[in-house]
């Protein structure tokens, strides 16, 4: 027995250091771009022959799955299809798995579709327990569009896009003014066997909590919610206002920048510096796995706000004033534009300028605005934009701003980020 005991623990010690080895290989492998587990539908296996006749394993793109593949993520970044849309047009369209010697190839399953849809390989990055590595693989979908990707799935999951058996476009948009909850689509059926569609209070329709919501038309709310839109568009002489004074703050932000900009390039070399020694660390032995990730997450997470401050200074600037002109644009055309909008072009408006629409029980509406337009509906800007334009134009400065004028005494830019 004792002897057992031993060879027991002498077995149990082997396996534990085996597995060790082998989640440090993996780890290593994948942290100089390789790729550790089996590829993703689009990319295939294979063996090649190095100049010494030994057989390398790597990845090559598989063109016919690649070329559906591309098709799914650019038709999903439109922001048109949900996932199980998107999942019946590529099986229509043949998309299978790749066969293996104890699997056939069969149609790709709905799961796969979202898991393909998050998984940063295909924009040229490898995930291995929880670290995110540079590959060394052939991306197949450029950053801008899987970035736009995870936006609209972020947008259906939180707008409730999932498809119902009762739909329509403010679903998952409006709230109950009195309770917060979300208001459900329901029909009701007269004896005469005509249909009522209604929105109902979730709380009250499940039986929790205590709200007093009654059921609402669905035709009265979306009055309600077209007369709303007259109080959110602006008048032209504002959006003007507003316009000279934000471009004007970005002309001063951006030669205030230029100061900094060695700073960051200097620290951003530092930072690179330091990742290579945690890496060259671990290869060693001498950091775990867990302090590696954090380390490097804590690295990544430097680098990515310098480059985005880097970024900034030489051109993001430009895009800033470009959305704040697209915005202020809706914005000086919100009512015209939704009342003539059809119902799936509603939807689109709605969920670009609120994160939820509150219905209370007097018919009143509130609303809680999205990043810029929180900042740019604000009554307070509009009344700084005003008196700052009117003081420019006074001074015959208009469009410009000098250090200690109106512009820098407006608080409320702090709001726009």
């Amino acid at each position: 027995m004792l002897l057992h005991g031993i060879m027991s623990s002498i077995a149990e010690f082997y396996c534990r250091n085996l597995a060790t080895e082998v989640i440090k290989g993996l780890s290593q492998k994948a942290a100089q771009g390789g790729t550790v587990t089996k590829a993703p539908i689009g990319y295939r296996n294979v063996g090649v022959r190095d100049e010494f006749g030994r057989e390398v394993r790597t990845v090559e793109i598989d063109e016919e799955r690649a070329r559906l593949v591309r098709w799914a993520f650019q038709v999903f970044a439109s922001g048109d299809w949900t996932t199980s849309q998107l999942h019946q047009e590529l099986v229509a369209r043949g998309l299978t798995t790749a066969a293996s010697p104890r699997r056939p190839s069969r149609p790709i399953g709905k799961s796969s579709v979202h898991r393909m849809l998050t998984n940063p390989y295909y924009k040229g990055s490898v995930r291995y327990q929880g670290v995110t590595y540079a590959g060394v693989h052939e991306a197949i979908i450029p950053n801008e569009v899987w970035d736009q990707v995870q936006t609209v799935l972020g947008t259906h999951r939180s707008a409730a896009d999932a498809t119902q058996v009762h739909e329509h476009y403010l679903k998952g948009t409006v709230f109950c003014g009195q309770c917060g909850s979300r208001l459900l689509v329901c029909n009701a059926k007269s004896s005469q066997g005509t249909i009522y569609p209604y929105f109902v209070c979730a709380s009250r329709h499940g039986g929790r909590g205590d709200c007093t919501r009654q059921a609402m038309l669905i035709e009265q709310v979306e009055r309600l919610v077209e007369r709303f839109y007259v109080k959110v568009q602006i008048d032209p002489e504002t959006i003007e206002a507003v316009s000279a004074m934000i471009h004007a703050r970005f002309d001063e932000m951006m030669a205030e920048g230029a100061a900094e900009l060695a700073d960051l390039a200097s620290r951003r070399t530092q930072l690179g510096g330091e990742q290579q020694k945690l890496l060259q660390a671990h290869y060693a032995g001498a950091i775990p796995l867990d302090l590696l990730k954090r380390e490097q997450d804590r690295i990544t997470a430097s680098l990515e706000t310098i480059e985005h401050r880097i970024t900034a200074h030489h051109g993001h600037y430009a895009a800033a004033r470009e959305n704040l002109d697209d915005s202020l644009k809706l914005l000086s055309n919100a009512a015209d534009i939704y009342e003539h909008a059809d119902d799936a072009n509603r939807r689109l408006i709605n969920q670009a300028l609120f994160k939820a629409i509150y219905i209370d029980e007097d018919n009143d509406v509130r609303v809680g605005y999205r990043n810029p337009y929180d900042g740019l509906s604000l009554s307070g800007l509009h009344a700084d934009a005003l008196s700052w334009a009117a003081e420019a134009k006074k001074m015959g400065q208009v469009g410009t701003a000098t250090k200690g004028g109106p512009l820098v005494a407006s608080s409320h830019l702090t709001r726009l980020g």
